[in-house]
């Protein structure tokens, strides 16, 4: 088979490959920072290169390229890396926009104080050594030990710690530390003293992962690491995976193992940032939406796809770690949060032992915002629970000019209203790249209410500014002209970005209206935000683009990833564990896509802030011929 030689500008970096592979597949393997959002699906357009030399050593054109390359970027040999693929040798150059950069962690934890009660425990013991009058086995010398000591009977051992035990016994010279999980069952035996007992919570989110490294005997957070879910490459949403899983023979088992994958990533850079082995990982609490959930414990989600949605089961979920490949101790365990329903999962769980809304006397709304996006509303009388699809241009995804909350990611914004200028803050003070997440709802409040969006969200022609323009993809708005950026040009907000915009905030709107009729609340009295980067959206550019009903602005709060935190509770408390079992089982869930008033609500919300609802917290901030 032939090689082929690749070099990548202006980093220097070759290799040679066998075979037909993109040039995305060669980025990776040469460890060449490149962007792909999308992880090589071919949709977020960021894996741009210049081919210098070889273009003709290179499949043709696709349609993706020829929709999301402009045709001043194909006259310049520009390519997507992840669609043309090496038919012979080339040399590319990354140009600034594609370089990828180390994404910040943007899911702080609340660390709500609770009672340090995890299901692990360390017992120090002193045994007796055998001799020919006593020629107790190991075991039962050890068992009797601990219940003369600390009053510990009738626990199990694991078998792999079976295997060690005796070493283990005489390496220490009969003095030991016995781990126990659950006061019901040996999970490790060390020689000596030892007090290292960890353990990690993660959020599977559709998009992003995240787990958190807690030390189980003080409950502090030790250390954090994100990462984008591997499972992306195959399909951004739910849905899409679900369809992959059916689709293919292998789809379970390659979702499942991507997913593996990444919470093996997020082990290892715990342990590494606070210098402690895998084997000091005791305990993994996870959640996730119903699909993330259903992969990563390997069961097939394709029931989940079609009506009534049923998942294979709603309990808690407990299972050793060796017998998914989730490095941490093999003989450790694996506890999943249960689930409510087909599309409300175990993340939706955690953001309510988290919340704790049954012990409110106002209605809350609780949004948990990200690509499968989660409403609650209730209070101590009830609580209803919905999903809502609102897609991943939250995420930054679907925006032209979107990018991971990352340095010179664009996330403040103020347009003046006369003078059409702006004025930005980036991530790290750094020259803008792109716009994150939250930033892209403030630059979409500012443009509204500075005149250049109208309540329709389509552009307002009758300006007259250099920085609104149209270009063959429709009009656009410039936020920083090439010269300010790091990029090498112009970073605009486009018609299509505003309506990726329009069509999440109508979907998360109309879920939450569907939800306040089935519950008999005409407003809510809370407004509790959680999510990817829900600490960091500004609660009133928020409201005036109307991703959710009028509310008092001071009764708007954020709480960061309130999953990950319910997470991180049923690690430190078993009592929140129980909790989570009650919860899941009191909330109502309610099926919004089938609701006779869905699609009305969904029709009248795509409007800012909306066709008919009233805002009066945020009025005063509103155009005048659009209140």
């Amino acid at each position: 088979m032939a090689k082929f030689k690749i070099v990548f500008q202006p980093s220097g970096r070759r290799g040679e490959f066998d075979g037909e592979l993109t040039i995305l597949d060669a980025a990776k393997s040469l460890g060449v920072p490149l962007e792909s959002l999308c992880g090589g699906e071919g949709w977020c357009g960021r894996c741009k290169v210049i081919v210098e030399k070889g273009s003709e050593n290179l499949s043709p054109l696709t349609t993706e390229e020829k929709k999301l390359l402009s045709d001043e970027e194909l006259s310049l040999n520009y390519r997507l890396a992840c669609r043309a693929e090496l038919r012979g040798d080339v040399v590319v150059s990354v140009p600034e926009v594609s370089v990828a950069r180390v994404q910040v962690v943007r899911k702080p934890l609340l660390e709500i104080p609770v009672e340090l009660k995890p299901a692990l425990k360390k017992y120090y013991v002193e045994l007796p050594p055998p001799t020919l009058q006593d020629p107790t086995g190991d075991l039962e010398r050890l068992l009797k030990t601990l219940e003369e000591t600390h009053g510990l009977k009738n626990l199990k051992v694991d078998y792999p710690v079976l295997k060690g035990l005796s070493k283990a016994l005489r390496d220490g010279e009969w003095k030991a530390t016995v781990t126990v999980w659950c006061g019901s069952e040996i999970v490790k035996v060390e020689p000596g003293r030892s007090e290292r007992l960890y353990g990690v919570a993660i959020d599977v989110g559709t998009t992003t992962m995240v787990g958190y490294l807690l030390d189980l005997t003080t409950g502090k957070l030790a250390a954090y690491h994100s990462l984008m879910n591997p499972q992306v490459p195959f399909g951004e949403d739910v849905m899409s995976r679900i369809t992959y899983v059916m689709d293919n023979s292998d789809g379970l088992e390659r979702l499942h193992q991507k997913v593996i994958s990444g919470i093996n990533s997020i082990t290892e850079s715990l342990a590494k940032q606070a210098g402690v082995s895998l084997s000091d990982l005791y305990e993994v609490v996870l959640v996730g939406n119903t699909c993330m959930h259903h992969l990563l414990l390997k069961l097939s989600p394709e029931h989940l796809g079609c009506s009534p949605f049923p998942p294979t089961l709603h309990q808690p979920v407990d299972v050793k770690a060796r017998e998914l490949g989730v490095r941490i101790l093999p003989s450790g365990n694996l506890h999943v949060l249960p689930i409510e329903a087909g599309f409300v999962g175990a993340d939706n769980v955690g953001v309510l032992i988290a919340v704790e809304p049954w012990k409110s006397e106002e209605v809350q709304l609780i949004i948990d915002i990200g690509t499968n996006g989660e409403i609650v509303l209730g209070n101590k009388d009830r609580i209803l629970s919905a999903s809502c699809a609102t897609g991943p241009a939250f995420e930054g995804a679907h925006i032209k000019y979107g990018m991971r909350a990352a340095p010179g990611a664009i996330e403040k914004v103020k347009i003046d209203a006369e003078s059409l200028d702006v004025e930005y803050e980036t991530i790290g003070g750094e020259k803008p790249r792109g716009i994150c997440g939250s930033g892209i709802i403030q630059v979409t409040a500012e443009m509204f209410k500075a005149g250049v969006i109208l309540h329709t969200g389509s552009f307002n022609k009758q300006l007259e500014t250099p920085r609104i323009r149209k270009t063959s993809e429709g009009y656009e708005f410039v936020l920083a002209w090439k010269d300010e950026t790091a990029v090498g040009a112009d970073i605009a907000v486009t018609q299509k970005d505003i309506r990726a915009i329009q069509l999440a905030k109508a979907a998360m709107y109309a879920g939450a209206k569907v939800l306040m009729k089935r519950f008999g609340a005409d407003h809510v009295e809370q407004v509790i935000l959680a999510g990817a980067f829900g600490t960091y959206i500004d609660k009133e550019a928020a409201m005036v683009i109307g991703m959710f009903p009028d509310c008092p602005l001071e009764k708007v709060s954020s709480v960061g990833n309130a999953a990950g935190e319910g997470a991180r509770l049923a690690l430190l408390n078993l009592s929140k564990r129980e909790e989570a079992k009650w919860i899941a089982e009191k909330v109502h869930y309610v099926e919004i896509a089938v609701d006779p008033h869905f699609q009305d609500e969904f029709v009248a919300a795509m409007m800012f802030p909306h066709q008919k609802d009233s805002f009066p917290h945020v009025e005063h901030l509103l155009p005048k011929e659009e209140s």
